[in-house]
């Protein structure tokens, strides 16, 4: 009786571990299982964004704080509106978009579950105007439609659960313990789970992605090109931004590929954000104190 009480138990916690919900990325139509709900990803973001929020500087040049909210709103609406449109609204509906510029040197910026996203002030020299800023608010927009932090925190917790999982059944913890380990794995990886540390499967599905959001926002998705070998001029010792990208020769080229997509989507019209303006601002803001 015992053994087949055991071999019940391991039965259990092998099904636990298997289980998952498949879900399918927006615009790419990959295929992905993720093994924790939205819920549980966004009250973990959502602690350590404002955490980090109370440590930050925020920016004081209230012009590209405004422009970086500006880009970042009307990428959101649009995304928003692609996805209402295509019966995938449910797919954000728990998101409240937020968009900061801090000060920091990094040329960087990340995004958290649910629409949290920083912007770091060393970032707004390289992109220069606010057609190349929509192109990486874009990158880190689709970062959160695509869920690839919930697919990462599914990925460490199936390795990471799996090997415990089996003690924690026969100590009678249950789905009680197991809830505890995911959250213990969350507060571990920290910010880090949310900053760094995407896929180069993930970093190339954001790009695509991003470049069609720019473009249904209004915003050449041309300048990407411009853009990312402004990136690649600053060598990888100087920037930090998506850390574990593709090479930037592999990058330009897969972005050129999916120009001719992004370009269905480009409506000038709909934004009427100028370039000269945002330049100007941009100098501003990169001018030592």
């Amino acid at each position: 009786m015992k053994a087949i009480k055991l071999f019940v138990m391991s039965l259990v916690a092998a099904l636990v571990v298997g289980c998952g919900t498949t879900s399918t990325v927006p615009i790419t139509g990959r295929k992905q299982t993720l093994m924790v709900d939205d819920g549980t990803v966004l009250s973990l973001s959502n602690q350590q964004y404002k955490e980090y929020m109370q440590s930050a500087k925020a920016s004081t040049n209230a012009t590209n704080t405004a422009m970086v909210k500006r880009v970042g709103q009307n990428l959101a609406n649009a995304v928003v509106s692609y996805l209402t449109a295509n019966g995938l609204g449910s797919e954000v509906q728990n998101y409240a978009w937020e968009f900061n510029l801090v000060q920091d040197k990094q040329v960087n910026a990340w995004c958290m579950p649910g629409g949290k996203i920083v912007v770091y002030e060393g970032l707004l020299p390289v992109t220069q105007d606010e057609a190349s800023l929509a192109i990486v608010l874009g990158h880190e927009i689709a970062h959160a439609v695509a869920r690839h932090s919930a697919e990462r925190l599914s990925n460490e917790y199936k390795n990471q659960y799996g090997t415990a999982i089996l003690g924690a059944v026969l100590q009678g913890a249950g789905v009680g313990e197991g809830t505890q380990q995911l959250i213990a794995l969350g507060q571990s990886l920290g910010g880090q789970l949310w900053t760094s540390g995407f896929s180069r499967k993930q970093e190339s599905e954001a790009d695509h992605m991003g470049l069609i959001f720019a473009a249904m926002a209004g915003y050449d998705p041309q300048v990407a090109t411009s853009f990312w070998q402004r990136m690649a001029a600053q060598g990888t010792g100087s920037s930090s931004l998506f850390s574990d990208h593709p090479s930037d020769e592999t990058r330009i080229k897969n972005i050129q590929g999916w120009m001719p997509e992004a370009l269905k989507y480009y409506k000038p019209a709909a934004n009427k954000a100028t370039t000269s303006k945002s330049t100007k601002t941009i100098k501003v803001s990169s001018k030592k104190k």
